[in-house]
């Protein structure tokens, strides 16, 4: 089952993080990164504890994806479209909308 479960957000999940494992990893030890988003308890942001699971997501095979993996992978696939369809007019380069994209491993300006 769990295999079933990673093959039907698989490709959604492609189309959605646009990102590299390293571009991912870079970019969440910015500033910029860690400045965005909804802060946990902990001091760090809803998006940027999710780009971290993106980096391991992205290094593992396929056939080493469970269940849970599929589950935040459907949630990054709503995140991305959710924020996509919330884009602000004018340039977007440097805007806390880019960044927290970034965050869940899209990076609007790649498209």
């Amino acid at each position: 089952m769990s295999a079933h479960a990673v093959d039907e957000v698989w490709d959604d999940w492609n189309d959605a993080v646009n990102m590299t494992a390293r571009e991912l990893e870079d970019w969440l030890d910015t500033p910029e990164s860690r400045g965005v988003g909804d802060k946990s308890s902990g001091g760090e942001s809803t998006g940027h504890e999710s780009g971290r699971r993106i980096v391991a997501l992205l290094r593992a095979k396929k056939s080493e994806l469970g269940e849970d993996d599929a589950a935040h992978m459907r949630k990054v696939v709503s995140y991305v479209h959710r924020h996509l369809a919330q884009r602000p007019d004018g340039d977007v380069s440097d805007t806390p909308w880019r960044y927290s994209l970034m965050n869940w491993g899209h990076d609007p300006l790649k498209d």
